[in-house]
């Protein structure tokens, strides 16, 4: 892989964590730059907008080979679920896919729920992590429309309570759009639906699951391989 920073003269370590701040954290891009500035690094609000469009993606994908090549996933059971987002008055649908543990495996954009856009969905997700042993869903009647046409419908399970996972994991990226202020393109809610996933699951350690310790350690395990990607 060719040096993505080659032609800044910033360096990456501050590239990376304004990335890191922006994407991770449900901040403005001023903020950022208020708080760079606090660290002694003077830029622009817009500097950090060009950096995370350029380098949020990058970062992402170098995260998800690495936790393919790891298999940090599982395949047992999937949860799936659509949340609705407004981009300049129409409403689209960001499709998530989450496995049992809680990490976001796919996250997708489209203008409607129908079966069309559930089946493409559904087969994005399993060409990249293969085929789940169960999936769970809501009583949205896209899904086994869709799940028949892949002869998976006998994978599936609805019920009241057992898409909470799924439902749960829309919570961060729900605080970070309101930081945002919306969105202006489907486009622009495909990349950052992506990247916030992928930076979601790095640092994603489930302190009330862990104890001290543990955390601590995982944490700095996390910082020391996220300055590493894209080196």
């Amino acid at each position: 892989m060719s040096n993505p920073f080659r032609y800044f003269k910033t360096s990456p370590e501050i590239i990376r964590l304004a990335v890191m701040m922006y994407v991770r954290y449900p901040l403005s891009l001023r903020q950022v730059e208020d708080l760079l500035h606090e660290r002694g690094v003077d830029i622009s609000h817009e500097t950090v907008r060009a950096w995370w469009n350029r380098f949020g993606p990058i970062f992402a994908a170098e995260i998800r080979k690495r936790r393919l090549h790891l298999r940090l996933f599982s395949s047992w059971r999937w949860h799936l679920d659509e949340v609705f987002v407004r981009i300049n008055g129409e409403t689209h649908y960001l499709w998530r896919a989450v496995d049992h543990e809680g990490e976001v495996l796919e996250s997708f954009v489209t203008k409607r729920r129908h079966r069309k856009a559930a089946l493409k969905f559904i087969r994005k997700a399993m060409k990249r992590y293969g085929r789940p042993e169960v999936i769970v869903t809501d009583l949205l009647g896209s899904y086994p429309a869709a799940m028949k046409i892949i002869g998976n419908a006998k994978r599936q399970e609805t019920g009241r309570w057992l898409n909470n996972r799924a439902e749960n994991s829309h919570q961060p990226f729900r605080r970070r759009e309101r930081a945002m202020a919306k969105f202006r393109s489907a486009k622009s809610l495909q990349k950052f639906a992506l990247t916030h996933a992928s930076v979601h699951n790095h640092f994603n350690q489930e302190r009330h699951l862990r104890s001290r310790q543990n955390f601590k350690i995982n944490r700095l395990a996390a910082l020391a391989e996220w300055r590493q990607i894209a080196a």
